[in-house]
């Protein structure tokens, strides 16, 4: 009786977390798939015409504003893309010099320990031409410099793209570290015996060998960028117009603003098809990757 106990305590400890994320994650995901197939408004409405299930999902194919959205999600994906190379490029410096390691992580994770909105409200003072760095530029006279990013549609996805890559980058230093202190230091020294220069050595040994610390950071990043919404709301507010929308953007201000509950849940439903199609491919690499190297190792 001892060992059964044993043997199903454990399961019976985790229930009632299995349980809240059955209800919690699984249900709230159907039930918002549900409300994507109905012609709810402010309030939920159950009732679905088969005839016109997909009304919802054609709006949105329609609607300009999603489509920029959509074009805004993956420029602030490939620009972000530079957080994780400031990140490996800060790791590598402060794991070649170990004097002061200390001081220059937690000075390059602090931008982290600062919310999003913060960071968002901070970026728009400093791109803010009277009171941020363009007056600054100017009063030391260099009057032709411009940094009023986020006043003009054309720049002001950079403007935020440059807010996120400075928020994130610590955090993908930190990754990126861990995964250069794991590597052997007897593959440093053999590399240092065999005179192989700075750029092979990172290029060809190093980088190849932290490939999953990379999937990581690109499953982190892209995960990040779906769901982005406080950047946004705090430098731009969506602006100038409605180009720097994003789909989290998008499907906040059509339940709030719009009131329209339905067209919000088939953006919402939209924003975890790209996360599943981003997400279970990198997954589904790495894995692949370990078993590959497991294999290997055997």
């Amino acid at each position: 009786m001892a060992f059964r106990w044993s043997r199903w305590s454990p399961q019976f400890a985790l229930a009632p977390a299995g349980g809240v994320t059955l209800v919690a994650f699984a249900g709230s995901i159907g039930w918002t798939i549900w409300m994507s197939l109905t012609r709810s408004r402010r309030f939920a409405d159950y009732g679905i015409n088969w005839d016109e299930w997909s009304r919802q999902y054609v709006r949105l194919l329609k609607d300009d504003i999603f489509i920029t959205a959509l074009k805004n999600m993956v420029v602030l994906g490939v620009g972000s893309l530079l957080a994780i190379v400031f990140g490996f490029i800060l790791a590598a410096m402060i794991d070649r010099e170990k004097r002061g390691e200390g001081v220059f992580r937690t000075v390059f994770l602090y931008p982290l320990a600062v919310s999003l909105i913060v960071t968002g409200l901070a970026w728009r003072w400093l791109f803010n031409p009277t009171l941020g760095v363009e007056n600054f530029l100017h009063q030391i006279g260099l009057p032709w410099a411009r940094f009023d990013w986020l006043n003009y549609p054309e720049t002001a996805m950079y403007g935020i793209i440059l807010g996120t890559v400075w928020q994130g980058s610590g955090f993908y230093m930190a990754l990126m570290l861990s995964g250069l202190k794991s590597i052997n230091s007897e593959i440093w020294s053999a590399a240092r015996l065999d005179g192989v220069s700075f750029w092979r050595l990172y290029l060809e040994i190093i980088i190849p060998m932290m490939r999953f610390t990379f999937l990581t950071c690109a499953i982190l990043l892209s995960l990040g960028v779906v769901k982005a919404y406080d950047m946004v709301y705090a430098m731009t507010n969506g602006g100038p117009g409605q180009s720097t929308w994003v789909p989290a953007y998008y499907t906040i201000d059509a339940y709030w603003q719009k009131q329209n509950l339905g067209l919000a849940s088939a953006a919402a439903v939209v924003m975890l098809a790209i996360t599943v199609a981003i997400f279970l491919p990198l997954v589904l690499i790495t894995a692949w990757q370990q078993r590959r190297q497991e294999a290997r190792a055997q």
